[in-house]
C-alpha cells in the first residue's frame, strides 16, 4: 500500500528523504533470474530474446523493498513467470543507475515496470509493494499489454491506461483508467487492480477529492479483497490531502476512516504484514490530523503491538528486519525509544553490512538523550551507507552535535552533507534536497530559543 504519509512520519524522527528501511543486498531474489544493476544488458537481452522486461527499481532504505524481497520474489508461485520475463533489479542509491532515475518516471519505491522489448517503452508501472497474487495479476496484465492481444476494449483499455501512467502522464491516465471501469461488468478479474491503479494516478496528480471520493465509490465492491487496503489507505490519505477549507474533507476522512478500521479487522482482505503496517500510519496521521493524541497513541500502541507479533514470526534476520523501522517509529510515537535498542542491536549483529541498524540507532539513541552512543552508531553507518542516503546520516549527526551543544561540528557534518549532494550525478541530484540542506546549515547560525 502505498501512502504518501510514510515521509512525515520518519521525518520528526529525524529521518529525511523518504521512507525507510531494505536489505543491504536483494540476494533473496534468488528464486527469479534477476540481472542487477545493470538496465541496459536487461533490455538488450529482452530484445534479443523478444520478451518483456520486468524491472524492480528499489532502496537500501525502503521498507516495502525489504518485504518484497523477504516474502514475495522468492514465492514459488512466481516460478512459472520466470521463463516469460527478463528480469532486472536496479538499486537506484548507486551512481552507475543515475541514467536510469534521470529517464523514467519514479514517485516511490519500490516501482515495478514491465518494458515493451519491442520499441523499449514502458507497458505498465506500478508503484509500492504487492502481494503475490497482485504480481502474478501485474504479470498476466504486463503480458497482455505488450502483446496487445485480441479485440477486447476493456483489455484495450486497460492497456492504454497503463501505458499512459507509465509514461508518467498521470492526468489523462487517470481518465483512462476511468473509462475503462465504467466498461467493466460485474465480476470482472481485473476490477481491483483497476481500481488501485486509478488511485495511484489521482492522487500523483493531485486530485485528492476525487481519490477520496473514488475510493469511497468503490469499496464496498471490494472490501473483502486485498485491494481494500489500497482503496482505504490511498483513500485515506488523499481525503487528509484535500485543503481544510473544502466542506467536505470532513466527511471523507470519517467515512475512510471506518473503511480502514473495517479493513484492518477484516480476516477476508489478504495482506502483507508491510501493508497492514502502512495502513496502521495513515490511520494515525488521520488522528493527528484531527487533534486526536489519545486515540493516535492508542493506535500506535496497536501498531506495535501488531509489529512486534509480525517480526516474532518472521523466519530469517532479514524478514524480521522488515519491520524495524515501522516499529522505531511505532516506540517514537509512543514516547519509549528504549523499546528499538534490542531490535536494532540484533540487527546490527545480524545483517553487518546493512546500515540501517546502526542509523536508525542515532535516532533511538538521540531521543533518549544519549549521544554519544547516537554519535559512534552514526560513524558505523556511514561506514557501510552509499549514496544519497549518506545525505541523511550526515543531517542526523549534525542534529546530533547541535543537542550536544557543538555548533561547529554540526556546521562542519553539514557542509560534508552539502558537499555530496552537490557533487551526485545528474539523476540522483536533488534540487530540493540541496536546498534543504542549506537552510539546516543556515538555522545552526540562529540564536537557540529561550
Amino acid at each position: 500500500m502505498k501512502s504518501r504519509r510514510l515521509g512525515p512520519l520518519l521525518l520528526s524522527a529525524g529521518l529525511v528523504l523518504g521512507a525507510f528501511s531494505a536489505p543491504a543486498s536483494n540476494d533473496a531474489k534468488a528464486s527469479l533470474p534477476f540481472i542487477r544493476d545493470d538496465y541496459p544488458k536487461a533490455l538488450a537481452e529482452a530484445k534479443a530474446k523478444k520478451l518483456p522486461l520486468f524491472v524492480e527499481v528499489w532502496a537500501p532504505w525502503c521498507h516495502s523493498c525489504r518485504s518484497m524481497a523477504a516474502y514475495v520474489f522468492p514465492d514459488p508461485a512466481l516460478g512459472k513467470y520466470a521463463p516469460k520475463f527478463i528480469w532486472a533489479a536496479v538499486d537506484i542509491e548507486k551512481a552507475q543507475n543515475a541514467t536510469f532515475r534521470k529517464d523514467f518516471v519514479v514517485e516511490g519505491y519500490p516501482t515495478f515496470y514491465i518494458v515493451d522489448p519491442g520499441d523499449g517503452k514502458i507497458a505498465l508501472r506500478w508503484l509500492g509493494g504487492a502481494t503475490v497474487d497482485e504480481l502474478r495479476n501485474l504479470l498476466d496484465d504486463g503480458l497482455q499489454t505488450v502483446s496487445a492481444d485480441g479485440e477486447d476494449l476493456l483489455r484495450q483499455g486497460l492497456a492504454k491506461a497503463d501505458r499512459l501512467y507509465g509514461e508518467g502522464k498521470v492526468e489523462e491516465s487517470a481518465v483512462a483508467y476511468e473509462e475503462t471501469l465504467k466498461l467493466a461488468p460485474k465480476g470482472w478479474r481485473r476490477y481491483g487492480r483497476t481500481v488501485s491503479s486509478l488511485l495511484f494516478a489521482l492522487q500523483s496528480s493531485k486530485r485528492f477529492e476525487q481519490g477520496a471520493e473514488a475510493a469511497l465509490a468503490n469499496y464496498a465492491d471490494l472490501r473483502n479483497t486485498s485491494s481494500a487496503m489500497n482503496l482505504s489507505g490511498i483513500g485515506l490519505d488523499c481525503a487528509i490531502s484535500i485543503p481544510k477549507e473544502n466542506p467536505r474533507r470532513a466527511a471523507a476522512i470519517a467515512s475512510l476512516e471506518k473503511c480502514a478500521r473495517e479493513t484492518m479487522d477484516n480476516p477476508k482482505v489478504v495482506a502483507s504484514g508491510d501493508d497492514r503496517s502502512g495502513l496502521y500510519l495513515t490511520m494515525i496521521a488521520a488522528r493527528e490530523d484531527a487533534g486526536d493524541a489519545e486515540t493516535g497513541k492508542a493506535l500506535a500502541v496497536e501498531w506495535s503491538a501488531f509489529l512486534d507479533r509480525e517480526a516474532a514470526k518472521a523466519q530469517t534476520p532479514d524478514a524480521r528486519a522488515v519491520f524495524d523501522a515501522h516499529r522505531l517509529s511505532a516506540y517514537l510515537k509512543q514516547g519509549r525509544p528504549e523499546l528499538a535498542i534490542p531490535m536494532l542491536i540484533a540487527s546490527e549483529k545480524d545483517l553487518p553490512d546493512d546500515y540501517n541498524p546502526p542509523a536508525r540507532l542515532v535516532v533511538a539513541y538521540q531521543a533518549m538523550k544519549q549521544y554519544d552512543l547516537a554519535l559512534a552508531a552514526g560513524l558505523r553507518a556511514l561506514a557501510k551507507a552509499y549514496g544519497p542516503r549518506r545525505l541523511v546520516i550526515y543531517r542526523n549527526q549534525a542534529d546530533v552535535l547541535a543537542a550536544m551543544g557543538n555548533l561547529t561540528g554540526a556546521k562542519a557534518m553539514m557542509q560534508t552533507a552539502i558537499a555530496l549532494a552537490s557533487s551526485l550525478p545528474e539523476g540522483q541530484r536533488n534540487e530540493k534536497t540541496l536546498a534543504s540542506l542549506q537552510e539546516k546549515l543556515k538555522s545552526l547560525d540562529k540564536p537557540a530559543a529561550p
